[in-house]
Parts: structure tokens; sequence; C-alpha cells
């Protein structure tokens, strides 16, 4: 019995150093969500933080504020659905079960 518990441990460590990996490489990715056809980009690091927001002068009309909310919103969106496209949804554990990340 002493050695089933053994091996258990070791594949916990195991699973643990695999998970600090993948949070390693996710921290050190970066990706770009567009709105408006590119008028406006925003850029996140792994750690989901805005590293850069760019809003092109075409879409900057003081009467429609509103307007360019909107796309702002839109840019941080599709930012985030990348960054959640590219992080790990699981180890492959049995029965569909994964295991949470917090990035």
């Amino acid at each position: 019995m002493g050695s089933g518990f053994s091996k258990m441990k070791k594949q916990a460590k195991l699973m643990e150093q695999q998970l600090e990996a993948m949070r390693n490489e996710m921290k050190s990715k970066s990706v770009v969500g567009t709105s408006g056809n590119g008028l406006v980009t925003v850029t996140l690091n792994g750690d989901k933080e805005m590293q850069q927001i760019v809003i092109k002068p075409d879409c900057v009309d003081p009467n429609d504020l509103e307007g360019l909310q909107d796309l702002i919103k839109a840019a941080c969106e599709d930012a985030y659905q990348k960054l959640a496209d590219e992080s790990p949804s699981g180890l492959g554990l049995p029965g569909g079960m994964s295991l949470p990340f917090n990035l």
C-alpha cells in the first residue's frame, strides 16, 4: 500500500510542476484584441493586465463618445477571449475534470 501512495505523491508533484510551467508560459504571452476594423486595439499580457490601448483618430467623434466606448469594450472583450483561447483548460484529467487557473 505504501508504494501506491508514493506513486500518487510523485504524480501530484509532477502535476504541480506542469501547472507552474503553464502559468509561467501564460505570463509571458501577449494578445491583441481589435474592434472597428482596427480602429481600436488593446494589448493584454498573460496576467490579464492591459499593456496598451491604441485609438485611431478616425474614430474619435466628440458627438459619439458612446460609439468609442463600445469600440474600446469590444476590443477588450476580443483580447480577453483570445487570452482564454490560448490558456490551458486542464490537464486531461479523467471524467472531463479540469483544474482552475488563476491567471
